[in-house]
C-alpha cells in the first residue's frame, strides 16, 4: 500500500474537576474532551521487517519512550502482527502544552495501523490498548468530543456547538505529575451530571496550581480574558477562549503577542482523523 497520511487531532477540556483521589494514586476527574480541528500529521509506510521506525526524532523523547512507537508495538504484540510500519510526523502541537498530542499520536496509530495491517480489531479493543498507554488515548480513539469521567477514560458523547477557539501556549513546558502531586492541588470538587452541566461550572481545577508556579500562564489568562471566558487546557501550558466564528477568532489571533505560540481551530464533535480514514477506505468504519 502506498504512504498513507492520517491526521492526529488536537483537544481542549472545556473544564477539568478532580473528584477525588483513588487508592491507587491517580485522580478521579470529570471533563469534556473537546476536539480541534488543527493537530499533527503522521504518514506511515507499511513493511514487511516488523520494524517501527520513527521520524524525525523529537527533542527529549527516546524513540522507545514516544507515544507512537510504543502505541505500534503494542499492536503488534496484541495481534501478532509480523509487519512493521516507518512512521513520519509532522508535529504542529506543542508538547507539555496541555493539548493531548502525544495520546493523539497514540490513538492515530492504533486506529491507522489497525486498518494498514488489516489486525481486525474493533473500536472497543483499540480504547482498552489505548487506556494501556494513556487515560487520554481512548477519547482520540473513538473519535468524538466527549463527557469524560473515572481518570478519563469512561466516556459519553456529547454534541456541542461547534465554536471557533484560539489557544495560546506560553514559552513553558509543565510537568502534569508535577501538578497532579501538589498538596495545593483541588481534590473535592463535588461530581456533577451530565445533563445538569452548564458553562457556567467550567473552570479548572488545576489552574490555580500552575498559574503560581507558571506566571506566564497566568499573564496568557488575563490576556485572553479580554475575549470571554479563558481557560487552561489540562494542566497546561495552553489557554483558551471561544469565539463564535472564524472572523471574530482571526483577529484576536492577529493581535497575539509574537512571544506567545498561538492558532485558531474550529471544535468538532468528529474527529478529522476518522474522517480521514472513512475517505482512504471508502466510508468503512475506521475499526474494520
Amino acid at each position: 500500500m502506498p504512504s498513507v497520511v492520517l491526521p492526529s487531532p488536537a483537544k481542549v477540556n472545556l473544564f477539568l474537576h478532580i473528584t477525588g483521589r483513588r487508592p491507587d494514586g491517580y485522580h478521579s476527574l470529570q471533563t469534556i474532551f473537546q476536539l480541534l480541528d488543527y493537530g499533527d500529521y503522521l504518514t506511515f509506510d507499511t513493511n514487511n521487517s516488523g520494524d517501527i521506525c520513527l521520524s524525525p526524532a523529537i527533542d527529549g523523547v527516546a524513540a522507545e519512550d514516544n507515544l507512537i512507537v510504543r502505541a505500534a508495538r503494542l499492536l503488534q504484540a496484541t495481534t501478532e502482527c509480523t509487519l512493521g510500519s516507518d512512521i513520519a510526523i509532522d508535529k504542529q502541537i506543542p508538547m507539555g502544552a496541555g493539548l493531548g498530542g502525544g495520546s493523539s499520536n497514540a490513538a492515530t496509530t492504533l486506529v491507522g495501523l489497525n486498518r494498514l495491517w488489516q489486525t481486525g480489531l474493533n473500536t472497543d479493543q483499540l480504547a482498552d490498548l489505548g487506556a494501556e498507554l494513556g487515560a487520554d488515548v481512548p477519547v482520540f480513539v473513538r473519535g468524538h468530543t466527549a463527557f469524560a469521567e473515572g481518570i478519563g477514560e469512561l466516556l459519553t458523547e456529547v454534541e456541542l456547538p461547534e465554536l471557533w477557539y484560539l489557544v495560546i501556549t506560553p514559552n513553558v513546558q509543565v510537568s502534569t505529575a508535577e501538578i497532579f502531586s501538589n498538596p495545593q492541588l483541588t481534590r473535592d470538587t463535588s461530581p456533577i451530571k451530565i445533563r445538569a452541566l452548564s458553562e457556567v461550572q467550567y473552570r479548572n481545577d488545576c489552574q490555580a496550581v500552575v498559574t503560581e508556579l507558571y506566571p506566564a500562564v497566568k499573564q496568557a489568562l488575563d490576556w485572553a480574558a479580554d475575549y470571554g471566558n479563558s481557560l487552561m487546557t489540562g494542566t497546561g501550558a495552553s489557554v483558551f477562549c471561544s469565539f463564535d466564528n472564524q472572523t471574530e477568532a482571526q483577529r484576536a489571533l492577529d493581535l497575539v503577542p509574537e512571544y506567545w505560540s498561538a492558532f485558531i481551530a474550529r471544535g468538532t464533535n468528529s474527529s478529522s482523523l476518522h474522517r480521514e480514514l472513512g475517505k482512504i477506505f471508502t466510508g468503512a468504519s475506521p475499526s474494520g
